[in-house]
């Protein structure tokens, strides 16, 4: 790695430097959103919270929740801090029911957006000679621009491909040697199917060195598959389209947990029933405060995100609080028979199990007021769909190694390979017909 740092006067910053920096931008934010956006004025006006009232990073708790609800009460405008004219991009949230989730920058804000990125770029290998083949959408959703700015602003070359036309993107990472990828971790796992069928050499043919994977939740095994097939270093990188897209937080080449970019976002972890701020270490729900963002700013922000926060030194040098791995969302949960179960234990136990692939999807159903649930599961290749023998004692044994992961029993369908639908986004792996009935 030519350089590990893309700031390295920010990034190895010690902690009471931090700290200061932190409370004297907190302040100056709880100000400018009490004296520019309505609905925080309300809020604090209704608890009798003054500005004043917060002196340092410590007073954080003080401050009142923001919700999704928030936002969407308030569009499309109601929680800018600006006015339009001052803004320069909007981007947006899908939603499956309601209004859409909307999120201002202005030109201060991209510029601190596309620099947290950059840290992320380099933290993936990166450097201003590389060639960044994105391949995130391009559009309202955050990814494909995010990067772009980002690979930019490193000085590395750009390569806007956008999702879709597999093929194409194929023939592009081939042609133009780039040495980083930047997707979604179940678009990696197919494009490394592809260029299988296709017979593209990697190594060879593809000279891919490092990547950024993010926008949906996944495991250190999906990891370690992504590496194993496209022959790079993976790296897990966070955002929301509300605070900011990727480039919240990456991991380093240590994977010690992801680098939280907190001298602008500063995160919390609050119990996720109680809502009530929790130690390191311990999972919960995350929660997001904007210290710099001019256009939208937002002040504890529920992402819905279960994970948890970490302190502990990490070899890499940087010293910002990480990030643990997001093992689901607490609006994606499911809850079976009364146990919880997020798709990522799913995942897990998959990647362990020989014989199928990491490709899935969850059928949740009531059945005489009885929750059911079963998993579609595709098979690897070198097994033999005809064999009946062979296939049942594979669902017995992968439907018993589930239950002990999960504690709830389920129904497994193994299904012949590339069965399940493909997404070049965020992939869908649940139907929950209970919500319809």
């Amino acid at each position: 790695m030519a350089n590990r740092y893309f700031n390295k006067e920010i990034e190895t910053m010690s902690h009471s430097e931090k700290e200061v920096l932190q409370s004297e931008r907190l302040v100056k934010m709880v100000k400018y959103v009490y004296d520019r956006v309505k609905p925080y004025r309300e809020k604090m006006d209704a608890i009798k919270l003054k500005p004043s009232d917060i002196k340092s990073i410590k007073d954080i708790y003080k401050l009142p929740y923001t919700l999704k609800h928030d936002l969407r009460e308030n569009y499309p405008f109601g929680m800018m801090a600006v006015p339009r004219k001052d803004l320069v991009r909007l981007h947006a949230s899908s939603a499956t029911t309601g209004k859409l989730t909307v999120a201002g920058y202005t030109q201060k804000d991209i510029d601190v957006w596309a620099e947290c990125g950059a840290r992320s770029l380099v933290m993936a290998g990166a450097s201003e000679n590389s060639v960044v083949h994105i391949a995130y959408g391009y559009g309202l959703f955050t990814g494909g621009l995010g990067i772009h700015y980002a690979a930019e602003k490193l000085g590395a070359v750009a390569v806007p491909v956008s999702s879709g036309n597999t093929a194409r993107q194929i023939q592009l990472l081939k042609d133009f040697e780039a040495d980083i990828i930047c997707c979604t971790p179940s678009y990696a796992i197919y494009l490394a199917e592809q260029m299988q069928l296709m017979g593209i050499e990697i190594g060879k043919d593809i000279k891919l060195t490092g990547g950024l994977f993010g926008a949906e939740a996944w495991t250190d095994g999906m990891r370690k598959e992504i590496e194993q097939r496209l022959g790079l270093k993976a790296r897990d990188i966070y955002g929301l389209s509300e605070i900011a897209g990727p480039g919240v937080a990456c991991d380093c080449e240590f994977e010690t947990g992801l680098h939280f970019q907190d001298d602008h976002y500063f995160p919390e972890i609050v119990d996720k029933d109680t809502l009530e701020p929790i130690g390191y270490d311990a999972e919960g729900e995350l929660v997001i405060t904007t210290l710099t963002k001019e256009g939208m700013p937002l002040i504890r922000y529920r992402t819905r995100d279960i994970a948890s926060l970490s302190n502990a030194p990490c070899p890499c040098g940087r010293t910002s609080v990480k990030l643990n791995r997001v093992t689901g969302r607490s609006d994606d949960m499911l809850i079976i028979r009364g146990v919880n179960v997020f798709p990522s234990q799913v995942e897990s136990t998959l990647l362990e199990f020989e014989g199928v692939e990491p490709h899935y999807h969850i059928n949740v159903d009531r059945i005489n007021n009885l929750d059911t649930m079963e998993i579609v599961v595709e098979l690897s290749p070198s097994v033999k769909i005809d064999e009946v023998k062979t296939i049942e004692i594979m669902r017995k044994e992968l439907a018993a190694k589930i239950a002990s992961s999960i504690s709830v029993s389920a129904k497994i369908t193994l299904v012949s390979p590339g069965s399940i639908e493909r997404s070049e986004h965020k992939a869908k792996r649940v139907t929950d017909l209970r919500k319809l009935k």
